[in-house]
């Protein structure tokens, strides 16, 4: 069964050019990571191997991810330096979610090829979702939807203005 999603009507352009603007252009996240439009881009941070960003395609409010700056799609491809940059910045995300969302708890993980889930299997990124009591309510449930109560971009700019 496929999850929907319920967004507010401003969404649909916005996610449409996300997918044309990635189609036959290479890898979605090396070209965010070219961009210098961190705030178009829903970039939140910059760390010397990784930066985080926010998820276009969110599991809750504030659903971010961490991706090295280096096209690599195995954890076992990462140097010493990425792995500690790739963590580095997912401690800070936690750090800045704690702050911005006070959420009660978080989801950390790495879908590893495409039978686990990964988007972009080729290209590993670490995701970090804050989670809150109830926040899994009847629309998951019964109405297999789930409801993002806040902007990509309002979200994107709480986190990047917190330091």
């Amino acid at each position: 069964m496929t999850r929907k999603r319920l967004w507010a009507p401003w969404r649909a352009p916005y996610i449409s050019s996300a997918r044309t603007k990635s189609k036959g252009k290479g890898c979605l996240f090396c070209e965010k990571a070219k961009s210098r439009s961190d705030a178009k881009n829903l970039l939140i941070s910059r760390g010397k191997y990784a930066y985080s960003l926010l998820n276009l395609y969110p599991y809750n409010s504030g659903h971010a991810m961490v991706v090295p700056y280096r096209h690599v799609g195995e954890v076992g491809e990462l140097t010493r330096e990425e792995w500690l940059d790739l963590w580095r910045l997912a401690s800070d995300l936690l750090r800045r979610m704690k702050k911005v969302f006070s959420p009660q708890g978080f989801n950390l993980g790495i879908n590893l090829g495409r039978a686990s889930g990964a988007g972009i299997p080729s290209h590993l990124h670490l995701h970090v979702v804050p989670r809150w009591i109830g926040d899994a309510n009847f629309m998951s449930t019964v109405g297999d939807t789930r409801v993002i109560s806040q902007s990509l971009q309002s979200a994107r700019n709480f986190l990047a203005a917190e330091r």
